[in-house]
């Protein structure tokens, strides 16, 4: 089998930076695949059945993603001097990717979403399944069961990788999936209390998507190439940037196009997430905050209120300004001036993208 090849997590391919930074995802392409082909065989080897979680996670790997998180990874080990032909940085992008399948995988859970990167979800797919087999039991626990394996099966995937890099790399590891897991937990929790609180909303935002996207990948390969000395400027570039990718996020699952997103648009509304968008919004519209407040979240009139309070608008601008103090960072950065101007096309392209 082989890894479709993903989306590009930047527009920008030209330099020899982009190239680098190219070159070390296609490894990890095949990284990814050489450790599913593996694990399906070692399995299937046992029963059929055995294999079902392995390919659970390979068919969401398989159908491609814009590996960002990979990405901002290959981008922090070369801007830190790390050797292109190192196998551990491809360690650990494989690694990202999969924590990134295992997030997705128990989030579609979490958000009940039928539909990931265009093809039914792991829990909606083994549902189906067991309702046409006439299975025993309860067909939707049943999928949502194969999905929290499936997912703590990426997980376990994610530690075997890591297990030959630096401390200092593996420390920062640990604290990229806390924050995740931690992140993830306050996002459900302050949906279910419908709490419009930005201070709290941004944190979440930074902890489940910025951090775990942009600023951890980044110091993870600064770590595995063992060049601290941009640590501080990849934190001030990767909270800026990573919180523009969550803000842009929000507004495209209120006002994206599930066909070119590849999943369902509106389910912060329908899982009632005080997104960054929403708490802004509650707090200054009296309308907002009496949407919010209901059983059931009216998304269409939810969008149309936030368009016309000047909500989104502001949400743009803050968009902008996070971008500009990116740049900024990135001027002064102890980086080489190529990967200065590739992190900052990076920063363009996540903070500006449609899907």
């Amino acid at each position: 089998m082989t890894v479709s090849p993903p989306a590009p997590a930047v527009a920008h391919l030209g330099g020899l930076a982009a190239q680098s930074r190219a070159a070390v995802l296609d490894r990890t392409e095949k990284r990814l695949d050489a450790m599913l082909d593996a694990e399906h065989s070692r399995w299937a080897a046992v029963d059929a059945r055995a294999a079902v979680p392995v390919d659970a996670v390979g068919e969401l790997i398989r159908a491609g993603g814009k590996r960002l998180r990979p990405s901002f990874c290959a981008a922090g080990f070369l801007a830190a001097g790390g050797e292109l032909s190192d196998p551990r940085v491809v360690d650990a992008a494989a690694a990202i990717e999969m924590l990134h399948a295992f997030a997705l995988i128990h989030d579609d859970v979490i958000d009940d979403s039928d539909l990931r990167r265009g093809k039914p979800t792991v829990h909606a797919r083994h549902a189906d399944e067991h309702r046409a087999r006439g299975w025993q039991g309860e067909a939707r626990r049943y999928g949502e069961g194969i999905a929290v394996l499936a997912g703590d099966l990426a997980f376990s995937y994610a530690g075997q990788l890591i297990q030959d890099l630096p401390a200092e790399a593996r420390l920062v590891w640990g604290q990229l999936a806390s924050e995740l897991i931690i992140g993830q937990h306050l996002d459900v929790t302050v949906a279910a209390e419908s709490l419009p609180d930005p201070k709290l909303a941004r944190y979440i935002a930074k902890a489940k998507s910025g951090r775990y996207t942009i600023h951890r990948p980044l110091e993870l390969g600064a770590a595995i190439a063992g060049d601290s000395s941009a640590a501080a400027a990849f934190e001030a570039y990767g909270t800026a940037v990573g919180e523009a990718f969550q803000l842009r996020d929000d507004l495209i699952d209120t006002y994206g196009d599930a066909d070119a997103v590849g999943k369902p648009v509106g389910l912060d509304a329908e899982q009632h997430k005080m997104t960054l968008l929403v708490s802004l919004a509650a707090l200054r519209d009296a309308r907002v905050g009496e949407l919010v407040q209901a059983a059931e979240w009216d998304g269409a009139a939810l969008a149309e209120a936030l368009n016309s309070n000047g909500v989104r608008a502001e949400v743009e601008h803050r968009i902008d300004e996070l971008v500009d103090q990116a740049h900024q960072v990135l001027s002064t950065a102890p980086i080489s001036d190529e990967w200065k101007r590739e992190l900052a096309a990076m920063a363009t392209s996540v903070a500006y993208r449609d899907h």
